[in-house]
């Protein structure tokens, strides 16, 4: 399952899918309206759940690449709603795990999305705080050190698992560039 972020659409992973070449069989790659970050991560969390079950049931286990906010929605559903019962493999790529500065001046009211994930929100407080229902999955996160979306870079690690930063220039090199996208199928295919 693909997951995508803040102002990106499916078609995001077009490069990704193409990379893969239909090696990972059943790829659900979800449409989540965040509505420019008007939406709550938890709201676009439960959204992401139903598309899950809908297409999976309710115990087929499942892996999720979740792509900048993606990622934080992603891991918003393993650790808040149960997901963590199905998830074997978590990959975070350019997700502000731990907040960005970037979200910093924008308000709670409306943009609840980005507000969650300002460094020290109320939700990325609550999923840093309780690791128990992460820690069994098996995390990796990717990121690169020159991302102006999530800053600083390193903010995109998750507290769990395996990291590597990978040589490109920009967030959205991140999906686009093959020097990112060689170490991103490697691990999807990973048994």
């Amino acid at each position: 399952m693909l997951v995508h972020g803040l102002w990106d659409t499916p078609q995001l992973f077009e490069r990704l899918e193409q990379h893969l070449a239909g090696r990972r069989e059943q790829l659900l790659i979800p449409h989540l309206p965040q509505r420019l970050g008007l939406a709550p991560v938890r709201e676009l969390a439960a959204q992401l759940g139903l598309q899950i079950e809908a297409a999976y049931g309710h115990q087929q286990p499942v892996d999720l690449l979740g792509f900048s906010m993606g990622g934080v929605i992603s891991r918003s559903w393993i650790q808040l709603l149960g997901g963590h019962q199905r998830t074997r493999r978590f990959i975070s790529v350019g997700s502000p795990q731990r907040g960005t500065l970037t979200a910093g001046p924008w308000p709670r009211w409306p943009l609840a999305g980005i507000a969650d994930v300002k460094p020290n929100s109320p939700l990325l407080e609550q999923l840093n705080r309780d690791l128990h229902t992460l820690e069994p999955v098996d995390c990796s996160s990717y990121y690169c050190a020159p991302d102006l979306m999530v800053i600083p870079a390193r903010s995109a690690l998750l507290p769990v698992g395996r990291s590597q930063q990978l040589p490109v220039l920009s967030h959205h090199q991140l999906l686009r560039h093959p020097a990112a996208l060689s170490p991103l199928v490697q691990e999807l295919l990973r048994p």
